[in-house]
């Protein structure tokens, strides 16, 4: 895969304009999906933060643009990505350190660090079980290439003693997300985010800790949209969600419980 020329490249505002991310005009771009991730983190000044599959950098840099003084690290597979991760890390003036290596081979200086927090964007879907896209780095983003189990075994391995891991993931997959937890992390839970009320989540954020014993919760639905339905066009998130999504807020339901 080539590297990114800024022709194929906008640059996005998040968080209100506190994120300024360089992405691919037709690959893999970012979306609500890893700012939600983000807010959901309870990272105080002076933790460590380890993103697994950081892609361009969004959910990291969102982490750092809310919570100061983190020491943070990406670890990202496809190069191009991995160069707009440090790119946009310039660009606002964060701190953050790229790796590119596959999560299941990390470099042996990154094997022998552990972090308080663990977070994870992994593909969506099963390996085969969507259309792939003709773009390279959207497919890998995509699709599962990496088992799901071991972005948990990374992850697991990486976190310090009651450290967390957090990851946003399709709610389909919340089985094999329990699953792989067993035996690797505990006091997991689960935040469901539906769209709208009445509808089923479509998405889940799951917060596990390393050596946690408290009983797995299921936290009430976070519903992201105002209203039953579509009926305009423009933004109709709910105010809480609003203030997530524009002014670096932390993820209600988690913090608010």
């Amino acid at each position: 895969m080539n590297p990114f020329i800024d022709k194929d490249l906008t640059c996005n505002d998040f968080l209100g304009g506190r994120v300024r991310l360089w992405q691919p005009r037709h690959g893999y771009r970012a979306g609500v999906d890893p700012v939600l991730l983000a807010a959901a983190v309870p990272a105080t000044r002076g933790h460590t933060v380890l993103e697994l599959g950081c892609g361009a950098g969004a959910a990291i840099l969102c982490l750092m643009a809310r919570v100061p003084g983190l020491h943070a690290v990406g670890v990202e597979l496809q190069a191009p990505y991995a160069d707009l991760a440090r790119r946009n890390a310039a660009e606002n003036q964060a701190s953050l350190e790229v790796v590119e290596a596959d999560l299941t081979a990390l470099p042996a200086n990154l094997k022998q660090r552990q972090f308080d927090h663990v977070i994870a964007n992994p593909p969506y879907y099963r390996a085969g079980a969507h259309s792939s896209a003709t773009d390279a780095g959207r497919s890998i983003a995509l699709g599962e290439h990496t088992p799901l189990s071991a972005w948990f075994d990374t992850a697991a391995k990486r976190l310090a003693p009651r450290g967390y891991l957090h990851m946003i993931q399709n709610a389909d997959r919340l089985s094999d997300m329990l699953v792989a937890c067993e035996g690797r992390l505990g006091s997991v839970e689960i935040l469901p985010l539906v769209a709208r009320s009445g509808r089923s989540a479509e998405l889940v954020v799951l917060r596990a800790r390393k050596g946690g014993r408290a009983a797995f919760q299921l936290h009430s639905p976070l519903v992201l949209h105002v209203g039953d339905r579509h009926e305009k066009d423009g933004e109709s998130y709910t105010p809480q969600v609003s203030s997530v999504l524009r002014e670096g807020a932390a993820l209600p339901g988690f913090f608010n419980q």
